[in-house]
Parts: structure tokens; C-alpha cells; sequence
């Protein structure tokens, strides 16, 4: 547990200051990539977790650059290192899976890009502490929270924070650019319209399985002109989730908040390492940790299905010429956004709906796609890659569709298929009718 003293709510501002928006010219890049892990055979059957334990045991040791780890329902994750270039990430990642997908393949189970379970309701197999007080602090707010720990999986794109001065590359205008983009990127790469074998009415299901939990801890800080300062104070006042305990359940006082905590000092006093601890869990759209983390797409169908959102993104923040063509594509996008804080504005709930069926968010996506196209050979993009753009974008975008919309075409051929609806849940009506009405929280 924690060894260091306890410290300031100054100096603990002044921390999140320095380590979350690390600034500088935008040179590096990373990927965080998750699947779910299902039977080879009979994708429907869930997966005992014996059987996850023995993969996790072979996979960790084969010889990764990339860190391989589990989520609570069994998904497999992996995390690149941070690249100098686009290619150099695609290249890391790629010769990982070439280890993980045969030595996945001979125990029998498989890797599927969906960003919500299609299959099964959620099945936690990871009992870890953390897990253990995630569950009970989520389910305060319903069964989206299981949902999220062992139902979903995407692709998060992790890019520096930018430059200190203003201008296409600095992190005002990256932070504001991955906020308006972050839509067009949900809408395009929606790839969750299916739950329990029943369309759920969205195309992005996980976004709206986000969009139901603590809003606390989920949703974007407030817009403003510091985003230092708008995360610091995000941070301090979320609920702490769990208070790490060596001889016990990690459970937290209910409601109460990380400055609060440190107000008091009880029932300990929090230290630095506390503070990291909590920022890791805090799940907004794009979370600052030194760098950009960008956590609103869904998995990607195909083995390398991973590299298009990866592409797109990197093209659209990394080059200056892509940076400043595309936010003047997306900035007139804030006014259907509103004043509220993403992913519970109206643009959010159009892009997880209605995906690219919404002629606003297409024309974006289309115009985003040109100019990453445009941008990619700048980065020095290789030919393939350029390619599988060009082909996502001549699939999807120029259509007014996204894959999402491919599963949805299988489901309703189905002739036992029922007619697409909303979810019925508490917590699904609680999410229509808080954005119907405007409010703040469920």
C-alpha cells in the first residue's frame, strides 16, 4: 500500500497539473486495443474462466513488446508502448497478434471485434479487490456498470497533449478537437448495435452503456480555456470509487469525494499515490494521462480492423495541415452539442443512435475521412494502411454507414429477429429521459 506522506489539496492540484497534460511538439503515439475472448467453436457459449485463466497464463509468456492484460469479463487488452510514428505502432502491435492470435487459436478461442457483447449478459471472471468494489460502487447506478467491466471492448488511441503555445498542435485546441471529433469517431466506427442476440436500438451500444453509469466519473469535465485546470478540479471532486486496503474489501465511504477525502483525512489521510490510483478510475471520453487518451471508439471487426481508427485519428491531430483543416470541420458541430459535457449532449446521443444515418455527423465523417486520407502519406503512412482507409472510408462513410450497420443487416435477415427497439431497462429509460430533459445526472 502507499508508503509516501500525505499531502496538500494544493499540492495535490498542482501534481494533476503537472502529470496529466505533459506538453511539448506531438511526437509520439500508442494504441490500446481490446477483444472479446470467446469459444472458437460456439462464439454464443461463454467462456469458463478456467479457461481464461490458462490463456492469460500462456499469453503472458510469449515474448510481447506490447503489455497484455485481462478486463473483468475475461476481454483481452493489449497496450502498445508509445511509437515515434504511426508506422512504428502499427508494426509493434501487428507482430504481437501474430504470437497471440495461433497461441489463442490452439487453446480453442477466439478474438471477435465487438464493442459490446453480441452474445451473452456480462460474466465477471476477475474477482481482484479493485473489481470486487468497482461492481458494488457501479451497480448504485443499475447493471450498465457490469455491463461495461465485462461486456465491452474498443480501440483507444493515445496521443500527446500538444504544445504549450496556441495554434493547430497545442493542447487547448487538441483537448477541444477530441471532444467535437470524438462524435464523428463514435458514429463512424459504431460497431455495438447487438445485445443478447437482440438489436438494442443504437449502433453504438457501449457508448450508451457509458453513458448510463456514475456521471461523476464519466462524463467530460467542463468546457473552458484551462483544461489543467478543468481536470484538476474533475478529478478532486469525483466520488473515490475504493480506499486500497491489505486486509480487507478496498470499500470507500459512499459519497465521498477525492477532496473531501483529503479535507478530512479520513478515514486516512490520501497520499500522491492515492490520487493516481483514483484518476485510473475515471473513465470521460478522453482521459488526460500525460498524454490523450481517446476512449469512445468500439472495436474493430477483422484482424486488423484496429488500424483504421488508429490511422484516421493520428492523421487528423499529429499532422498541422490535417489539424487545423479538420477542426473547422467539426467546430461548428458544438453548437448541436450544447452546453452539456459529452457523451450526454445531443451530438453524443445522435452519433450512438444514429451513427452516420445523421446527415450531419456524415458529412463531418466524410470531410474527416478526406482530409486523413489526404494527411497520411505526410505521416508516412504505408501503402496499406493508406489503402485500408480508403476502403473503410469508400465502405462506410461514403455510404452513410458504419459496421455496425453490416451486423444489423444479418440481424434483421434473421426472420425470427425482433423489430429494433430501445432498451427496456430502468437504466435505459432513465438515460432517454435525462437527455430528453436536460438533466445533469440520472
Amino acid at each position: 500500500m502507499p508508503a509516501r506522506p500525505s499531502v496538500t489539496e494544493a499540492e495535490l492540484e498542482a501534481h494533476l497539473r503537472g502529470i496529466c497534460f505533459k506538453t511539448g511538439p506531438p511526437r509520439r503515439i500508442g494504441v490500446e486495443i481490446e477483444w472479446l475472448v470467446h469459444d472458437a467453436r460456439n462464439p454464443r457459449c461463454p467462456v469458463d474462466p478456467v479457461r481464461h485463466r490458462e490463456a492469460a497464463t500462456a499469453l503472458r509468456a510469449l515474448p510481447l513488446r506490447s503489455a497484455l492484460t485481462f478486463e473483468p469479463g475475461g476481454q483481452l487488452e493489449l497496450s502498445s508502448l508509445p511509437a515515434t510514428s504511426l508506422t512504428a505502432c502499427i508494426e509493434a502491435v501487428s507482430a504481437d497478434l501474430s504470437l497471440v492470435r495461433p497461441a489463442m487459436r490452439e487453446m480453442g478461442l477466439g478474438m471477435a471485434g465487438h464493442g459490446h457483447n453480441p452474445w451473452h449478459p456480462p460474466q465477471r471472471v476477475l474477482t481482484e479487490p479493485r473489481y470486487n468494489a468497482m461492481e458494488a460502487y457501479f451497480d448504485r447506478w443499475g447493471s450498465a456498470g457490469r455491463s461495461m467491466m465485462c461486456g465491452t471492448a474498443s480501440v483507444q488511441v493515445c496521443l500527446d497533449a500538444g504544445q504549450e503555445e496556441p495554434g493547430p498542435l497545442g493542447v487547448g485546441r487538441r483537448w477541444r478537437l477530441a471532444h467535437l471529433l470524438g462524435a464523428v469517431l463514435v458514429a463512424a466506427f459504431a460497431n455495438s448495435p447487438v445485445s443478447e442476440g437482440c438489436p438494442t436500438g443504437y449502433r453504438s451500444t457501449r457508448q450508451v452503456v457509458w453513458s448510463q453509469m456514475d456521471p461523476a466519473r464519466t462524463l467530460a469535465p467542463p468546457d473552458g480555456p484551462d483544461p489543467r485546470a478543468a481536470w484538476a478540479g474533475y478529478v478532486l471532486d469525483a466520488p473515490v470509487m475504493c480506499l486500497r486496503n491489505d486486509d480487507g474489501p478496498w470499500d470507500a465511504p459512499e459519497g465521498l469525494t477525492f477532496r473531501d477525502w483529503v479535507r478530512t483525512g479520513t478515514p486516512r489521510p490520501p497520499t500522491e499515490e492515492d490520487l493516481d490510483y483514483h484518476v485510473s478510475t475515471l473513465f470521460p471520453p478522453v482521459r488526460p494521462r500525460g498524454h490523450l487518451e481517446l476512449r469512445m471508439i468500439d472495436a474493430q471487426p477483422g484482424d486488423g480492423g484496429w488500424i483504421v481508427p488508429l490511422a484516421v485519428t493520428a492523421a487528423l491531430f499529429d499532422d498541422p495541415e490535417a489539424a487545423e483543416s479538420v477542426y473547422r470541420v467539426v467546430k461548428p458541430l458544438a453548437e448541436t452539442a450544447g452546453s452539456r459535457p459529452a457523451p450526454r449532449n445531443p451530438l453524443w446521443r445522435h452519433a450512438t443512435r444514429n451513427a452516420l444515418t445523421d446527415p450531419e455527423l456524415a458529412a463531418a465523417a466524410l470531410a474527416c475521412f478526406t482530409i486523413a486520407q489526404e494527411a497520411l502519406p505526410r505521416l508516412g503512412a504505408p501503402a496499406e494502411v493508406r489503402h485500408a482507409v480508403a476502403r473503410f472510408a469508400e465502405r462506410y462513410v461514403a455510404q452513410g454507414r458504419c459496421p455496425a450497420d453490416d451486423l444489423l443487416d444479418g440481424a434483421y435477415a434473421e426472420e425470427s429477429a425482433p423489430a429494433p427497439a430501445p432498451p427496456g431497462g430502468p437504466a435505459d429509460a432513465a438515460y432517454e429521459n435525462e437527455l430528453t430533459l436536460g438533466k445533469d445526472s440520472p
